[in-house]
């Protein structure tokens, strides 16, 4: 299977994976051959990309770093939380802690796995499930620093919260497609306070963890709000959630921007080490990365084309790829380990045209 943006998307093909809603509704079934009223109806929803079977690369086996379940239970609690504070309800703070536990004994049992399988998500659900995703980032990036479980399970609390500001800005403002005015930045600007407000009523929470929602648009450089911290003077773990925050928002369509691609999103936190984010926390996330994510096609110096079938975290250039077409453009099949053929590399990933032209 390969993920395909929507907008390429024909009537016929087969859903591979699953597609939820944050409410952790099936929309899609695997299984599922696509009509031209699902597509449309995927477009309404503003999902980007989906996995679709393929006649070329087959099925492959996806380990992601949490199962789906814990995913989507997890982007439900936060969405649920969420509305219950629009309307004045009181936080389920024994939900966040159940989540982030969950979340957490998944990741140290999965340490091996690189984060590799992006997720879908519908524009609508944005802040739910880049909520739930800087949550992951952060709690792998503390494992990576060497935090004990009570510190990465804090880091992870206030991860999963760090934009529960959010809920007192006007959502005209948050989903402005176009250039924010000075008025609406500095509306946007007061989510860190309006968080810190809401968590510190809740003494069941670390004080460290609501400190996340008041730190992490500060900036390495003391360029950030809301308070110009700099450097070691803004809280690690708020310094953790910034570089996850940034990643995690790269990746992902903005109504003012399309997303970029892993590598481009690696190369601009690279750039902004040591300005914006503090290097360490930069360095440890990206350890975490999986350079060619698993289900990547690319082209190797020998010229064959391969697909992504596994990572190496110890060599994160260096995946494992099926190789489905040689040189010549003759079918074959088999896998080369990058990592034990120091004479073989990726040269290119292949963009969506080029792969609907492989299969002419």
């Amino acid at each position: 299977m390969r993920r395909i943006n929507v907008k390429n998307l024909k009537s016929g093909m087969v859903v591979a994976r699953a597609i939820f809603s944050s409410d952790g509704r099936i929309l899609l079934h695997s299984g599922i051959m696509l009509s031209d009223s699902y597509i449309k109806r995927l477009e309404e929803l503003g999902i980007d990309s989906i996995y679709v079977k393929d006649k070329i690369f087959g099925d492959l086996i996806y380990r992601d770093v949490v199962a789906d379940e814990t995913r989507i239970n997890a982007i439900r609690t936060v969405r649920e939380n969420f509305n219950q504070l629009e309307k004045n309800h009181s936080l389920n703070t024994r939900a966040v802690k159940v989540t982030v536990s969950n979340i957490v004994d998944e990741l140290l049992a999965n340490r091996e796995i690189l984060l590799s399988l992006s997720d879908i998500r519908a524009f609508d659900d944005y802040t739910y499930a880049h909520s739930v995703n800087v949550c992951i980032l952060a709690i792998m990036t503390g494992i990576t620093m060497g935090y004990d479980h009570t510190q990465i399970n804090e880091l992870g609390i206030g991860a999963l919260l760090h934009d529960i500001g959010k809920i007192r800005i006007n959502l005209r403002v948050l989903n402005k497609p176009g250039d924010l005015t000075r008025e609406e930045f500095k509306e946007i600007k007061r989510h860190p306070e309006f968080g810190f407000k809401i968590l510190r009523d809740y003494q069941e929470l670390s004080l460290l963890s609501t400190h996340v929602a008041y730190q992490h648009h500060e900036r390495w450089d003391g360029q950030g709000y809301p308070r110009n911290l700099t450097g070691e003077n803004i809280l690690e773990y708020a310094r953790i959630v910034a570089v996850a925050d940034v990643y995690d928002a790269l990746l992902a369509n903005r109504p003012y921007r399309p997303a970029y691609s892993i590598n481009q999103s690696l190369n601009i936190l690279k750039r902004m080490s040591g300005i914006y984010l503090d290097p360490n926390c930069v360095t440890a996330l990206i350890a975490n990365i999986a350079v060619y994510p698993i289900g990547t096609v690319v082209e190797l110096n020998t010229g064959d084309t391969g697909i992504v079938v596994d990572t190496n975290r110890e060599h994160p250039t260096r995946p494992i790829v099926k190789v489905v077409l040689n040189s010549w453009g003759q079918r074959v099949e088999h896998e080369v380990d990058l990592s034990k053929l120091s004479t073989i590399m990726v040269v290119k990933t292949l963009n969506e045209d080029e792969i609907d032209r492989l299969g002419d």
